[in-house]
């Protein structure tokens, strides 16, 4: 059997937090290694995969003589992208990367990605990269890579438009969904009870239970399940809108799906050490679930 296996690169969301209250978990955005055989498959590019980016130099670099990876891009908001220019594969002639993901109508995901690398924000252009890279934008679609390994991308409830990933090889499974928020009945705050109103109403709670039941099938029977969790409950009601979710709606969600085990990611820059230490031994008392909270280095064989 080939590993099939995912490593945290970043598992903070927002904006980086480097400092003496984040070494533990680690203060870096978004980004995950994912092994399937001898394939390299990369979630997200925030600041986390600049380390990654080291490693992969000292080792596959080294070892075969050439980078050759997917990248899959759940949204194009910055923390999710910004450690691109820092990426140094990029800089090298057998680099070979395939990086996809969802835009809105407001660029293309190359212009969006390509852009950061201008003398305004970069001393490197673009177009002095060495590496050969391919851009794709992608909706709600599966990608067959060959060797058994399948991609199935699903949108999520985010302010911009926003996919989740569930990775398939040698009958296991492993799913990144993040940045989400449940779908919600946008008509249950209209306080104008007409029969227009009581009629979208309940059009809007059909819609919200449909898209809810559409993503717990797409984690259903995960071995590995990494969701958005960036809040506890009550600070979840005050940010109601902003596209993430609470440990409780992560674990619902994990249940409800039948998930072995159950991930913790996209940190609130302010959750210290102290605090997600303490938040995972209370909801790992409170679910049968076997859970964690994402941790930098961290690694885990599905």
């Amino acid at each position: 059997m080939d590993m099939f296996s995912v490593r945290f690169w970043g598992v903070r969301g927002a904006v980086p937090c480097p400092g003496p209250d984040t070494v533990i978990y680690g203060g870096n955005t978004s980004c995950l290694e994912i092994r399937a055989g001898d394939r390299l498959l990369i979630v997200d590019m925030g600041t986390g995969i600049r380390s990654l980016g080291y490693w992969l130099m000292e080792n596959d670099y080294k070892k075969n003589g050439k980078i050759d990876a997917d990248i899959f891009i759940t949204h194009t908001h910055w923390d999710h992208i910004m450690g691109f220019p820092m990426f140094s594969p990029v800089y090298v002639p057998e680099t070979t990367l395939r990086i996809a993901g969802p835009v809105s109508f407001e660029d293309s995901l190359e212009n969006i990605i390509k852009n950061q690398l201008s003398y305004r924000y970069w001393p490197v252009r673009a177009r002095e990269l060495s590496a050969r890279i391919e851009f794709s934008q992608i909706m709600e679609t599966t990608f067959d890579l060959g060797g058994g390994l399948t991609v199935t991308s699903k949108y999520l409830n985010h302010p911009i438009l926003c996919l989740g990933y569930r990775f398939c090889y040698d009958g296991k499974s492993i799913v990144a969904v993040f940045d989400h928020e449940p779908f919600q009945n946008l008509f249950c705050n209209n306080h104008e009870k007409t029969d227009f109103y009581e009629e979208e109403a309940r059009e809007g709670e059909l819609a919200a239970i449909e898209e809810n039941e559409k993503i717990t099938c797409f984690i259903k029977g995960a071995d590995i399940l990494i969701h958005d969790a960036q809040y506890c409950e009550d600070e979840y009601s005050l940010h109601i809108g902003w596209g993430h979710t609470s440990y409780e709606y992560a674990i619902k969600s994990a249940l409800s799906a039948d998930v072995k085990k159950l991930i913790f990611f996209h940190h609130d820059q302010l959750h210290n050490d102290r605090q997600l230490r303490q938040f995972e031994k209370y909801y790992a008392k409170k679910t049968p679930l076997k859970i964690a909270m994402a941790k930098e280095g961290m690694f885990l064989q599905a």
